[in-house]
């Protein structure tokens, strides 16, 4: 679509499929942004309730991207690598596993740079 509007494409088409595809182009943007811009593949996802985020998993299985998931006992924990028994449903429970998990990311971050900088200098 940026490639069609670059193109001045959009000035052949009746207005109503142009606004029709500026629309469409706006919700991909407002949903899809962020993945656009990745480099290369995450080292692992992190899913809150896989159940609802059936498409998420199964990209990742696609993708042997490894699943970090919150699991309740509605979920199939076949399918996710590492597995956080927990209610899902909750919003406190959710809050406070996702900061013990984004705590232990950041620690491992800098432990990793610390390191890589420790090489460095030897």
């Amino acid at each position: 679509m940026e490639e069609m509007e670059s193109n001045k494409m959009f000035e052949v088409l009746p207005k109503k499929e142009v606004i029709s595809l500026k629309r469409e182009k706006e919700k991909l943007e407002k949903v899809l942004t962020g993945i656009k811009d990745m480099e290369k593949l995450p080292a692992a996802i992190f899913v809150v309730d896989p159940k609802k985020e059936k498409i998420a998993v199964a990209e990742a299985i696609k993708l042997s991207i490894p699943i970090v998931a919150i699991v309740d006992t509605n979920c199939n924990p076949e399918e996710i690598d590492y597995v956080i028994p927990g209610n899902d449903d909750a919003i406190r429970a959710v809050k406070l596993l996702s900061s013990v998990i984004a705590d232990a990311v950041i620690e491992g971050r800098k432990s990793t740079i610390e390191k890589e900088a420790e090489m460095v200098k030897a």
